[in-house]
């Protein structure tokens, strides 16, 4: 037992460092850096994100489409940390933090167009009509280091297809005994029965049910927010006007609770970074996996997924506990809700949004908790698959990494192991690393890539190239810093 709570302590001291200070400036720098390299891509083509989801569904030819790479990836990123994780920046940072949030997502969309563009440039053709990609083909087709991509790639599958389905589905079982008493065990059951044919059916199966699920459940949440601010438009003004004072300590009480306008930032900045995954190489997997026409398609498409995640979702749960918090001082107070109990963050949302609408929101925020945890698996399992896909195609290895996914979601949802959490959150931490040193160096193909579409782009403009013939060629194209490897973008 000794030896066991050692490593338990070992493991939560290098998680905390991991994520509590090195990938925090390691996700800011890239985010900057990025930035600067494309130009601001964020800000000069924001109507082409904006428009990306417009014309990305069909033309996969029987693969994955870029609409259903992009519900993969807004699988993970909408996940239950959009509401405790804001919950508890609010706790912790005050209103303030929500500001932070947004100028971090506006860098991680440069990230998320960097990572999700050489995820589409380096990706192979796997024969049957799909495609692989992301950080373990790019560092080995790129870098040429093909051992450290399977480093990444061990690490990812590991984390993403053995651990979150344990985390989530622990997730799902607390929801289900706070509302309705159920033991977590048989809430086990429940949760295999959920995701179990699902995942047995691999990435095209996930695809099918996160494309209509993940937009689905983030519009949902968005529209019983909307409820609110129109219930309370005075409130809902007061409110972002809260956000924007705390941001700069502009007015008492408003900023973090001990520090100010430092822990406003800080809590803000961490939230932001992690909510929206960009730079961890997650969507990376799953923009690889799209058919497009150019790799700029799922780099602007992805890029769109981290401002849904944070300018609207997470958003959307700061102002409802804001709401309630200047409806009710009980509900919520700057620097007084959660003094000394950082555990008031896992039901603030819920608490807030029941106060405003009812009690009987409940059980649909129990339902939505669910679901988000459940979208959760399906999109870290997609991209455990591609990671496994790199390391063998042996038919038996991909079943046997299913049936141990939904093995760990039954486990996971009986038993709290705290351990593998923590280490799950080690190994993403690991691979987040070796994926952003990725990214910098790779940078430039990813910039040369824009240039390419840009040049296209403006024949169209000029009305001597029609729109759907904008196409990416990587054979003698002058933009791109070197050959490209293999014949995917060859023709």
């Amino acid at each position: 037992m000794a030896a066991m709570e050692i490593i338990n302590s070992l493991i939560s001291v290098i998680s905390d460092w991991l994520f509590g200070t090195i990938l925090v400036w390691v996700l800011l720098g890239a985010g900057i850096w990025f930035t600067f390299g494309t130009r601001a891509v964020q800000l000069r083509h924001m109507g082409s994100i904006a428009r990306a989801v417009v014309g990305s569904r069909g033309g996969a030819e029987g693969g994955i489409s870029s609409f259903q790479a992009f519900a993969v990836g807004l699988a993970c990123r909408v996940g239950t940390g959009n509401i405790v994780g804001v919950a508890l920046a609010l706790v912790l940072g005050g209103p303030g933090s929500v500001f932070w949030m947004w100028l971090v997502a506006l860098l991680g969309t440069a990230t998320a167009f960097t990572e999700a563009t050489l995820g589409q440039l380096f990706k192979v053709d796997r024969g049957d009509g799909t495609y692989r990609g992301g950080p373990a083909y790019y560092i080995a087709r790129g870098l040429r280091l093909p051992v450290l991509g399977g480093v990444f790639a061990v690490l990812f599958m590991i984390a993403n297809g053995l651990a979150m389905p344990m985390v989530q589905a622990n997730a799902m079982t607390a929801a289900l005994n706070d509302s309705a008493a159920l033991s977590p065990w048989w809430g086990a059951v429940i949760v295999v029965a959920l995701v179990a044919p699902v995942l047995l059916g691999g990435l095209r199966s996930i695809a099918r049910v996160t494309e209509w699920m993940a937009p689905a459940m983030a519009i949902l949440y968005l529209l019983l927010v909307v409820a609110i601010i129109a219930l309370h438009p005075a409130h809902a003004a007061a409110a972002v006007g809260d956000i924007v004072a705390g941001a700069f300590s502009l007015r008492a009480g408003l900023a973090g609770t001990a520090g100010g306008i430092a822990m406003a930032v800080l809590n803000g900045v961490r939230r932001g970074l992690f909510s929206n995954e960009a730079g961890l190489g997650g969507a990376a997997c799953a923009a690889g996996s799209a058919t497009v026409a150019h790799p700029t398609q799922q780099g602007f498409i992805q890029a769109f997924g981290v401002l849904v995640d944070t300018v609207l979702v997470c958003t959307a749960t700061a102002l409802a506990i804001l709401i309630a918090g200047r409806i009710d001082g009980s509900v919520y107070t700057p620097g007084v809700t959660g003094l000394g109990d950082d555990s008031v963050s896992g039901t603030l949302t819920q608490n807030a949004i029941a106060s405003v609408l009812g009690q009987w929101t409940s059980w649909p925020m129990t339902i939505l908790i669910m679901v988000l945890a459940y979208s959760t698996i399906l999109g870290a399992f997609s991209y455990a698959e591609v990671c496994l896909d790199y390391l063998t195609r042996i038919p038996m290895a991909r079943w046997a990494l299913r049936v141990a996914a939904v093995a760990c979601a039954f486990i996971g949802g009986g038993a709290a192991l705290k351990t593998v959490w923590t280490l799950a959150d080690v190994l993403l931490g690991t691979g987040a690393l070796i994926n952003l040193v990725a990214l910098v160096v790779l940078s430039r193909w990813a910039r040369g890539v824009l240039r390419d579409w840009e040049a296209q782009r403006a024949e169209v403009t000029a009305g001597t190239r029609t729109a759907d013939s904008v196409r990416f060629v990587a054979a003698g194209n002058p933009y791109l810093p070197g050959r490209l490897p293999g014949d995917v973008w060859s023709r």
